[in-house]
């Protein structure tokens, strides 16, 4: 018999969300796996929780057992391989437990960890074991983490009124073992929002730009870890990832602001200003 010589000479950005499902598709790994699309990446998932939700909020939510979890990863990295991971809702310390486990198997880097552990209510959503294990165990892990206002305030444990309040924060999260942080003031009052990008070798710098007036900013920090995942699959530079993410999600903001998707806060434009699938030469 003869063997059918291969004639492939690229592959994809692959891009690996470990999060939880939105319903609504605004936000989790819906808004993750259409912020990959939209960036040229080819995007896959790891479930850690289902949640029956839309515009108007969250119904109820299903945990997903280590085991499965532990599957999914191992599925997607032993066959298709990951170049770039985003972390977002991890709601329990045993799933903490096992994404530190599947990365440390599978040697995962590149890693942005969007700390989701506070709802736009205000209800903690990660219990205090879990967000111990967060930070002891996966913050070091983590090219960058990319908390908001309330997220920093609840790891700092004191909150964040300023940009002031936003420096100290920071510093405080890289001395918890993070390398870097983006640290997004969008929560702040005022007509400019301010997030500072800090990391441990003492690079730092202020994203600041005109507050879009929207009604839909459901996901936007889903969307923001999303494309800077995307951008250091596509071989970008944290830094440079970091502002490109910071602009992608300007625009996919500003697109959706005009347009009515439910009766409550609703999604970004993810498709405002797609790219092609990028191919990177194997």
């Amino acid at each position: 018999m003869t063997m059918q010589t291969s004639t492939f000479t690229h592959e994809y950005p692959r891009v690996l969300s470990i999060a939880g499902s939105d319903s609504g598709g605004g936000a989790g790994i819906q808004a993750d796996l259409k912020t990959f699309a939209a960036l040229g990446c080819y995007g896959m998932t790891a479930i850690t929780a289902l949640t029956a939700q839309n515009t108007q909020g969250v119904r109820s939510i299903q945990g997903t057992t280590p085991a499965m979890l532990l599957d999914q990863i191992d599925a997607v990295v032993e066959d298709i391989g990951v170049h770039a991971v985003k972390i977002g809702m991890l709601h329990s310390a045993d799933i903490v437990q096992a994404v530190t486990q599947a990365i440390d198997k599978h040697q995962l880097s590149r890693i942005v960890l969007d700390p989701v552990m506070v709802a736009t209510s205000g209800a903690v959503l990660i219990s205090d074991d879990a967000l111990a294990e967060l930070v002891n165990q996966l913050f070091g892990k983590a090219a960058l983490i990319t908390p908001n206002l309330d997220e920093a305030a609840l790891l700092v444990g004191h909150p964040l009124h300023n940009e002031a309040d936003i420096e100290v924060a920071a510093r405080q999260l890289l001395d918890q073992g993070a390398p870097a942080v983006l640290l997004k003031g969008g929560h702040l009052a005022g007509d400019v929002v301010s997030d500072l990008f800090m990391t441990r070798h003492g690079q730092s710098f202020w994203l600041r730009a005109p507050r879009i007036a929207s009604p839909n900013t459901h996901g936007t920090g889903c969307t923001l870890s999303s494309a800077i995942a995307a951008h250091l699959a596509l071989g970008d530079s944290l830094a440079d990832a970091v502002r490109a993410g910071h602009a992608f999600v300007r625009i996919a903001l500003a697109a959706g602001a005009s347009v009515r998707t439910g009766a409550g806060s609703g999604p970004l434009n993810h498709g405002a200003a797609p790219r092609p699938m990028q191919l990177l030469p194997l």
